[in-house]
């Protein structure tokens, strides 16, 4: 995990949302206080997302998963939303949230994480919150 955003992660970010998907507000205040992860394979970026506390006490929020695409189906996405709940639990986190596109609700409810919520329009992209209790 990176206190600061790595370069790495900067790309990948920019790669998947802002180019692949058109989203224009990629970057934000949030980065500057989220913790960062970064898997690599061979020392080249592969996957990333942020991890930040929520506003409710022992809720954290994983945001801006992202893989790029030749790793994508490689199972480089559970990867990483593992590492993003063992860091939750680590900083002694109950609950993990995330705002998913809802294209990828199914792959979160794999990962053990429940819809709930009204869906929400993000730059014209369907989200839906989605939360995983920590054991």
């Amino acid at each position: 995990m990176y206190r600061t955003l790595p370069d790495g992660a900067r790309l990948i970010r920019e790669t998947v949302f802002h180019q692949e998907q058109g989203f224009q507000n990629e970057f934000d205040e949030v980065d500057l206080r989220a913790r960062h992860g970064l898997l690599t394979e061979a020392g080249s970026p592969v996957g990333t997302f942020r991890l930040f506390a929520g506003e409710e006490p022992g809720v954290m929020i994983l945001g801006r998963l992202a893989v790029l695409k030749p790793w994508r189906g490689r199972k480089a996405g559970s990867r990483l939303v593992r590492e993003a709940l063992a860091a939750a639990r680590a900083c002694g986190a109950g609950k993990l949230r995330l705002h998913a596109q809802v294209r990828a609700a199914r792959f979160y409810e794999t990962l053990g994480f429940t819809a709930y919520g009204p869906v929400e329009d993000d730059e014209g992209v369907p989200h839906q919150w989605m939360e995983c209790e920590l054991k």
